[in-house]
This record gives structure tokens, C-alpha cells and sequence, in this order.
């Protein structure tokens, strides 16, 4: 009868206890911050050992969350020319989620106080079930009652809860010990025996086939944690026969030695990720810690600077985390790098604006000064007084480029109205002009003399000699101009041909005729002429400057994409040249000023 009582309860001890503790509160997946911080803030409320692996994925959530945040908003900082992207405020958010993170800290700091407790407590009760199923021997009870008795012990040690993790594995050593020498106390029945044995056989066999299906599991981390609650379970499962018990025990002793290899390597191989992104970090903050920011005087050089210091920025939002310990300290020296970066270029463009300001107060002077003579009619000390001063203009730089174009449309203005008024009403000095007109019709005629059989480096000297008293001559009666214009340059072209005249040459000579023709307007015209130029100059200058940028973007690996390289290539020697062609232009301008 006590046999029968026996197996019944083995079979209702195999039954799983059902769980009185609360669940977890479920929660669908937050697709943003604030909901992150709200779950959390929910999760405070439960007990620490059912929400810490959830706290931990809800933080690990508002980290992705955040950089893909920060990604979008510096592609738009980007896009709109904002460089600086480490000036921000902190962010009230993530403040609060620190403060509930510290919050959990501390819980979770309580509760492993209390676990450890526990364990001591659950550690006294397995050894005193130990030493109880020790002396069920020698009880003068029946033998049905002490299977009862041993039974009851069996169930407390289920309900005991864990022992300190470095004695978990002798105290279940003692306890297979005297649970064996309990059974073959009490001399079952070989079929009970072999029945608990298959029934136990069935179990340890299910664990060895999920511990090694957990070998495959590409989240090395979830197999190592899966692995732990099959061992805790093999630990409360019942002997198999002898014969096979040391088979049975290999089988799953080496499906855990893969896990544990697996997730042994993943952290090997983690630091070494670690300390290799720590190594290109560290040479980021070098790079910027040693640029030289004192030799930054122009806003070309503090572009070009920019551009660099973007790039590594850029390159660090690609880079993984560093070791855990030096990781916030390897960012704040990076930080620290940028912020000294952006601090003296703000700097820079808070004194250059200063300057461009003070500039367009001398400007403004300029301005009242040539407007309060406009109307003079003394037309030579006039005239004297405003090249003067136009010449005083082209020594002030550049002021604000909101204010650029109405300031020269005012100064312009008040000078040419001067120097058309002058040609208007002042008398033309008509003997000189006359005079002037032989002088360029004795030079055509010189030039149309050149002929093919002269040596050709004395005709070039002739040539260029010719030229020189062309645009040393002045002006000729209006009504010839155009004549004399047309013979000198029909005259100039055809021996520019045979004396092999640069193109450019040839750009340059009409220039200079035509500077001529605004000479006879007035400086106003001839230094308005200047102004649009150099915007011409300024603005090829950006646009080489933008196409040599271009090209860092193309790779000369690629074969297909070879073709359109050289075709930047050429655009921008072309570029080159017209640039420089502006720049001879400007100053034949100055030299007749």
C-alpha cells in the first residue's frame, strides 16, 4: 500500500506549481521617447526581479530611438549650413529618464540586499532538508508515513527557492546524495524504479535536445540566459538508471559547453570592437585637438576647417561604443575638441562682421561726400576731388552682403551724375582729340606695315611696341571713334594671327579699348565696371572652390565613373583660366585709375 502512495505522490510532485506572482504588465513596442519614459516610469511599480530585464530593454530602446533622432536632425542641420551641432541645451527628456534610472538603481540595489538574504535563509532550509531526509531512517514511523514525510521534505525543497549561486551545486550534490540513499532505503519495486527512471530519462533526454538547438541561437546572449533555466531544471529532475547516468550527463554537459564557448567568444569579440572603435575615437579627438586654429584668418579658411571638422564628426556617428569605463570620457574629450572649434569660429565671424560693419559706415561717408558734390559745376577740382575719393573706396573692404548692392548703387549714382553733367556741359578738348586721331591712324598704318617677310621676334617687338602707344593715346573725335576702332583692330587681328597672339591676349586688347570708351564717360563708369568684376572674380572663385569639393565624392577606383572626373577636371582648369583673364582685366582698370 505505502508502494502505491509512494508513486502517486511522485507523480504529483511532477506537476508544475502554479506561479501566484503578478505578471508583468505588457505594453506594446514605444516608437518614441516619451513612451519609452512612461513604461518605465509604470515598471517602478512591480516587484525588481520581474522588470529588470524589461527596464534594461526599454533603455536600450530610448538610446536607438534617440540617435535615430539625432541622424535626422544633423542631415537637416546639413542641409541648412549649421555647423555646430554640439551647443545644445540638455534635454529635459533624458534628464528624466536618468532620474527614473537612478531611481531603479537604487531598487534594484535593495533588492539584491534582500535576494542575498533570502539565499542565506533558503540556504539553512535546503541543509536542514538535507539532514532531515538523512534521518528518515530512523524513524520508528511506518513506512507509508515516512514516505509521506519524505515526500513533504521533497516539496519543501522545491519551494525553498535559491541558494547562494557558489553553493547551489554541492547543496544539490548532498541532496541527489541522500534522495538516492533514500530509495534504496525504502527498496521500491524494481517497475516503480524503472518507471521514475524512464519518466526522469524522458525529461534529462527534452533538455539535453533544447540545450542543443540553444547552439544555433544567433543571440548568443538569449542562449546563455535559456541555458541557465535548463540547468536549473535538470538540477530538480530526478536519477536516471546508473548505467546510462554518466552518458546521459555528457550529452548535456557538452551542448553547454557550446553555449558557453559561443557567448564566451561574443564578448571576446565585443572588446575587441570596443577597444578598436576607442583607438579610431581616440585619433578623431587628435586630429581636431591638433589643427592649428590660429593660422584660420580668412572665411575661406574657416570653411575649409569646417568642412574637416564635419567630416570627423560624421565619421564618429559611424563608429560604435568604446569600453564602458572610458567611453563617456573618450565623448567628452571629443566634445570638449569641437566646442573649442565652433567657440573661435563664432568668434571669428562676430569680428568679422564688426569689420564688414565699420565698412559700410566709411562707405556711408563716401557716399554723403560724393552726393554733396554732384551738382558742382567747377568741373576740374570736382572731378580731382571724386577720383579721389573713388580711389579712397577701393581701399575699404567688403561690408555686410544685404547692404552690398544698394551702397554702390548710392555711390555710383552720385558720381555719375557728376561725370555726366561734366560731358554734358564741360568743353571738349577737340585740338587734342584731332591730335590724337593721327596718332592712331600713323600707328594703323605702322601695324598694316608689318609685314610677313620681317623677322618674326622684331615684328612681335614692333607688334607689342605698336599696342603700348595705342592704349597710351587717348581719346579721338567722337564721330571717328568707331571707324578708328574698327581699322586698328582689323589691323591688330591680322597680324595677331600671323605673330601667333594668344587668344587671350586679344580679350584683353579690346578690353582695353572698350575701357576707353567708358574712360570717356566718366570714373563712375569705369569703377562700376571694376565692381562687377570682381563679383564675376568672387563668384568663379566659390564655384572652383565648390566643383575641387565635388570631387573628393568621385572615386578614380570606379572605371565608369572616370569619364565624368576628367570632365570636372577640365571644367574647372577652364574655370582657371577665365578667373585669371577677369583678374588681368581688373587690373588693367587699376593701372588706369
Amino acid at each position: 500500500m505505502y508502494l502505491q502512495q509512494f508513486e502517486i505522490g511522485l507523480n504529483m510532485d511532477k506537476k508544475e506549481t502554479p506561479s501566484t506572482n503578478a505578471e508583468v504588465p505588457v505594453f506594446p513596442t514605444p516608437s518614441s521617447r516619451q513612451e519609452v519614459v512612461d513604461q518605465i516610469k509604470v515598471l517602478l511599480n512591480g516587484q525588481p526581479e520581474k522588470i529588470k530585464d524589461k527596464i534594461d530593454q526599454l533603455k536600450q530602446t530610448y538610446y536607438k530611438l534617440q540617435k535615430t533622432n539625432a541622424t535626422a536632425s544633423a542631415s537637416q542641420t546639413k542641409n541648412e549650413g549649421e555647423a555646430d551641432i554640439n551647443g545644445k541645451e540638455p534635454d529635459p527628456l533624458e534628464t528624466e529618464l536618468k532620474t527614473l534610472l537612478a531611481t531603479w538603481k537604487n531598487k534594484k540595489a535593495q533588492m539584491l540586499v534582500e535576494q542575498e538574504k533570502l539565499k542565506q535563509d533558503n540556504l539553512k532550509k535546503k541543509l536542514s532538508i538535507i539532514e532531515a531526509i538523512q534521518h528518515l531512517p530512523e524513524s520508528s514511523e511506518n513506512v507509508g508515513k515516512i514516505i509521506n514525510d519524505f515526500r513533504s521534505l521533497q516539496q519543501d525543497w522545491k519551494d525553498a527557492g535559491q541558494a547562494p549561486v557558489d553553493q547551489e551545486n554541492d547543496l544539490w550534490k548532498k541532496y541527489q546524495y541522500q534522495v538516492e540513499c533514500f530509495y534504496d532505503w525504502v527498496k521500491i519495486s524494481n517497475d516503480f524504479r524503472d518507471y521514475d527512471f524512464k519518466k526522469n530519462l524522458e525529461i534529462k533526454t527534452h533538455l539535453c535536445a533544447s540545450a542543443e538547438k540553444l547552439a544555433e541561437e544567433s543571440d548568443v546572449v538569449v542562449a546563455f540566459r535559456q541555458l541557465q533555466k535548463l540547468h536549473e531544471e535538470w538540477r530538480e529532475t530526478g536519477p536516471v538508471e546508473k548505467e546510462i547516468r554518466e552518458d546521459i550527463w555528457n550529452r548535456f554537459k557538452t551542448a553547454s559547453a557550446v553555449v558557453n564557448k559561443n557567448h564566451q567568444q561574443f564578448f571576446e569579440r565585443l572588446k575587441l570592437a570596443e577597444n578598436e572603435n576607442l583607438a579610431r575615437k581616440t585619433a578623431i579627438c587628435d586630429q581636431i585637438e591638433a589643427m592649428d586654429l590660429t593660422r584660420l584668418k580668412t572665411y575661406k579658411d574657416w570653411d575649409q576647417a569646417t568642412a574637416e571638422v564635419i567630416s570627423l564628426q560624421e565619421q564618429w556617428k559611424t563608429i560604435g561604443f568604446a569600453p564602458k569605463k572610458v567611453n563617456n570620457k573618450i565623448f567628452d574629450r571629443f566634445r570638449t575638441a569641437c566646442d573649442r572649434f565652433f567657440n573661435l569660429k563664432s568668434t571669428f565671424y562676430k569680428e568679422a562682421k564688426d569689420i564688414l560693419n565699420q565698412n559700410l559706415e566709411k562707405k556711408k561717408e563716401l557716399c554723403e561726400k560724393a552726393e554733396s558734390l554732384k551738382e558742382s559745376t567747377d568741373w576740374k577740382s570736382t572731378q580731382d576731388v571724386l577720383i579721389q575719393i573713388q580711389k579712397e573706396w577701393k581701399t575699404i573692404g567688403p561690408v555686410p552682403k544685404k547692404a552690398s548692392d544698394a551702397i554702390w548703387k548710392r555711390f555710383i549714382s552720385a558720381c555719375d551724375y557728376f561725370f555726366e553733367q561734366k560731358e554734358k556741359h564741360a568743353p571738349s578738348p577737340k585740338k587734342e582729340e584731332a591730335q590724337n586721331l593721327e596718332i592712331k591712324q600713323s600707328l594703323i598704318a605702322q601695324m598694316n606695315a608689318l609685314t610677313e617677310e620681317a623677322e618674326a621676334e622684331k615684328a612681335s617687338e614692333t607688334f607689342h611696341q605698336l599696342m603700348k602707344q595705342w592704349n597710351a593715346t587717348g581719346h579721338v573725335p567722337f564721330k571717328e571713334k568707331d571707324a578708328i576702332y574698327m581699322a586698328w583692330h582689323e589691323a591688330v587681328d591680322k597680324q595677331a594671327g600671323r605673330l601667333n597672339v594668344q587668344k587671350e591676349k586679344k580679350r584683353l586688347n579690346r578690353f582695353q579699348q572698350n575701357l576707353e570708351d567708358m574712360g570717356q564717360k566718366g570714373q563712375g563708369k569705369v569703377l562700376y565696371e571694376r565692381d562687377k568684376l570682381m563679383r564675376q572674380f568672387e563668384h568663379l572663385k566659390n564655384e572652383i572652390k565648390t566643383a575641387e569639393n565635388n570631387i573628393g565624392f568621385f572615386t578614380t577606383s570606379k572605371s565608369s565613373k572616370n569619364n565624368l572626373l576628367d570632365q570636372m577636371n577640365r571644367k574647372i582648369e577652364d574655370l582657371k583660366t577665365e578667373r585669371d583673364l577677369i583678374y588681368k582685366k581688373i587690373q588693367l582698370i587699376d593701372e588706369q585709375l
